[in-house]
């Protein structure tokens, strides 16, 4: 093994790489090759140097970030925003790895009331539910440890094709780019795999300070880790997740999660490229990038807490206002976050008996609120419409930037999401 020139952010390793198998692919991929690795310095005692400019971005996001989550309680349907708001950053981060389902298909597949099984929608809610993982942990009063990043990485895959590598930390070489079969031409080829553990050890130190602006903090963990990418698959859609440790861990969101990932999608280039300046020294580009990101988050945020409110009260001007115990209120105001129920599932979100449910569904139904899709597909369950038409009017206006007129990444089509009058 031999070094070659040395980016400022860590070292090049060359390393042999050697086929496994035959794969029946072309002599490129059969070979041996010599392949350059990155191997990235450790974090945890790093003490960056940052521009007047960065660091005043940093302290806005910080801000903004922080204020979001002290008026988020206020909101109306509060819960329900806080569940939608974290289910849309798993959209969003699960796009970034082009797993893209729609918003009615996902939330039929959530409430277990897909006509067949849905592989792709069970990958997203595999990111719901790590995304949750990822802040339960950052509430646990304890330094993080490496075995807690393999915890959220194995939620990620509990219940799929993949659940045998779940939680498992790499021992083979993996890489980024053009072939599955070899490295050759790859993008980007992370650490031999011997080092991924000491690398995971100091990133769950530096996720554990607690003595620095957070925005620096989730950007930096999260940019380390896609460089370590210590799994054979999965990686970006943890390393998002650890943005939301550091968030909530410090404090700033302590519940409510910013959409970031959904904010990063719609601009994956210079998102990859803000990855790749890390790794090679340029960190103010990807601290200036990440913040704005979050600054841009917090705001589409406001705007979803705007329309999800909005909505709630035009339906409670076509239920007639019921009284604020009343059933039907209670269910009402957890369809932001569930759009899709049964009379089981009604009950519970509203907490009251079955037939106390069963009446507010058809309160609901009456009122135009919920509707009844065939009966023979989808069994006996109650769907928002016009929540679907809200959060996709919401993502397409995510993934329109500036004042550009067409959304700059896959988005769903039409709608504005304001409530009808």
């Amino acid at each position: 093994m031999a070094a070659t020139s040395q980016p400022s952010h860590g070292r090049i390793e060359r390393r042999i790489w050697r086929p496994a198998i035959d794969h029946g692919a072309g002599r490129r991929h059969r070979v041996a090759q010599t392949i350059e690795c990155f191997v990235p310095d450790p974090i945890a005692e790093w003490d960056p140097t940052l521009t007047a400019s960065t660091a005043a971005l940093i302290a806005e996001a910080d801000a903004e970030v922080r204020e979001f989550d002290r008026q988020a309680p206020d909101v109306q349907g509060h819960d329900a925003l806080a569940r939608q708001l974290l289910r849309q950053e798993s959209v969003g981060s699960s796009r970034i790895e082009n797993l893209i389902v729609g918003q009615r298909r996902l939330a039929r597949a959530a409430a277990g009331s897909g006509a067949k099984h849905d592989a792709t929608a069970d990958l997203v809610i595999g990111n719901v539910r790590a995304m949750e993982r990822a802040i339960a942990l950052a509430t646990e009063p304890r330094p993080l440890t490496r075995d807690d990043v393999a915890a959220i990485h194995r939620t990620l895959f509990e219940g799929t094709v993949d659940e045998p590598i779940g939680g498992v930390v790499r021992q083979e070489q993996n890489w980024i780019g053009r072939s599955s079969l070899s490295p050759a031409g790859a993008e980007f080829i992370p650490p031999p795999h011997e080092h991924v553990e000491v690398l995971l050890d100091d990133l769950a130190a530096f996720l554990s300070l607690d003595d620095l602006p957070v925005t620096l903090q989730a950007a930096i963990a999260h940019a380390q880790f896609e460089t370590i990418h210590p799994f054979l698959d999965g990686n970006g859609r943890v390393g998002r997740c650890l943005i939301h440790v550091v968030y909530r861990r410090r404090g700033l969101a302590t519940s409510v999660v910013p959409p970031i990932s959904l904010v990063l999608a719609t601009h994956h280039r210079l998102y990859v490229g803000g990855l790749e300046a890390y790794r090679f020294g340029d960190l103010k580009d990807w601290l200036l990038f990440f913040a704005a990101c979050t600054v841009k988050a917090v705001d589409r945020a406001h705007d979803l807490a705007f329309r999800v409110d909005a909505l709630r009260e035009q339906w409670l001007e076509r239920l007639g206002r019921p009284r604020s115990h009343a059933s039907s209120r209670a269910l009402l105001d957890q369809l932001a976050a569930e759009p899709v129920v049964t009379v089981a599932r009604a009950a519970e979100l509203a907490g009251v008996s079955d037939t106390a449910a069963a009446s507010a569904l058809a309160a609901l139904e009456r009122a135009g609120i919920l509707t009844r899709p065939s009966q023979q597909r989808w069994g006996r369950r109650w769907e928002a419409p016009e929540v679907f038409e809200l959060l996709d009017a919401f993502e397409r206006d995510v993934a329109t930037p500036g004042d550009a007129t067409r959304p700059a990444r896959h988005a769903p089509r039409g709608g504005t999401g304001r409530p009808r009058q």
